[in-house]
């Protein structure tokens, strides 16, 4: 669909990584606790790869079978017939990556326990608790709402939150030109660092947001905030002056608190008021904002001509 990888979930807290996605296309979830399965999976160490993943791709189990949080273990053994006590102190050796004494297995197996499970405890070298799981959950699914209904708004919180590492000059050009500045910082991923690798999930929700026709305007000297992205009409979104290269939060401070006096006249007249360089001055240029405003005051003889 209206992704670049076809998953809804870019963006969203805990679910838009590239495993959280993997993991969903994987094991398709459809209920809510399902997704709470997903995110204790996800939190947990030594619990998806090799263990839980290996068991869906069989055939063993499905999303709602396999051990997702620590709580799960105790429950299960629970109403398996073991002992509260003993259901316990198993959820307990596991969650912490110790294993099962071979007392606690021979118990599991005269409950009819079965083996998958009892295998897949002693892999388990950490385990997410259910209730921070749930949380984290609610917390997504509430900005995925949004995500859906209201995608104006929730591309610009999300851009606002991100805009010191957000670039106009790469992001806002064309579809297919994002498109190929993406996949090419993807090729480069593994050698990358962890910045660029939050530019490429913020190139991707550029993506996205284009695809569901929504665009950016040009930034505007005059409209532009200095660091929030703003809603001009549906499907239309403007960048903050902050967007801009060389342009800090600080800087983009400075000039808003300066046009607030009035407008600018010329560069020269921006620059002195709002007190700032040469490399601003260009980057406004570049990015369009200067368009329309001479460079000084003075007069030359072909002025006069």
């Amino acid at each position: 669909g209206k992704s670049p990888d076809n998953c809804a979930t870019l963006g969203l807290p805990e679910m838009g990584t590239f495993m959280a996605r993997e993991m969903i296309r994987e094991t398709r979830p459809s209920r809510f606790y399902d997704l709470v399965q997903l995110m204790g999976l996800s939190h947990g160490t030594d619990v998806w790869k090799g263990n839980a993943q290996d068991l869906i791709r069989s055939g063993t189990c499905t999303i709602e079978d396999v051990i997702g949080c620590r709580d799960s273990i105790m429950t299960y053994l629970i109403y398996s017939g073991l002992p509260p006590k003993a259901s316990f102190d198993i959820m307990e050796k596991v969650r912490k990556g110790k294993g099962l004494t071979a007392e606690q297995e021979d118990l599991m197996r005269q409950h009819q326990v079965p083996d998958w499970y009892i295998e897949s405890c002693k892999k388990i070298r950490y385990m997410f608790p259910k209730a921070h799981a749930a949380a984290y959950t609610i917390s997504s699914l509430r900005i995925a709402w949004f995500k859906i209904n209201h995608p104006e708004a929730y591309y610009c919180a999300y851009f606002t939150v991100r805009a010191d590492e957000f670039d106009s000059s790469i992001m806002c050009l064309p579809l297919h030109q994002i498109r190929q500045s993406r996949e090419k910082l993807r090729r480069d991923l593994r050698e990358g660092t962890d910045r660029e690798l939050r530019i490429y999930y913020i190139l991707e929700l550029v993506e996205e947001m284009g695809l569901r026709g929504i665009d950016f305007a040009p930034i505007d000297l005059h409209r532009s905030d200095a660091t929030r992205f703003q809603i001009l009409e549906p499907g239309l979104i403007l960048p903050p002056l902050n967007a801009l290269p060389q342009v800090s939060a600080a800087i983009a401070g400075q000039i808003v608190r300066a046009r607030a006096d009035g407008p600018f006249k010329t560069q020269d007249d921006l620059a002195r008021r709002a007190g700032v360089g040469p490399s601003v001055i260009e980057s406004l240029a570049a990015g369009g904002c200067l368009d329309g405003l001479p460079e000084s005051s003075q007069l030359t003889l072909f002025d006069l001509l």
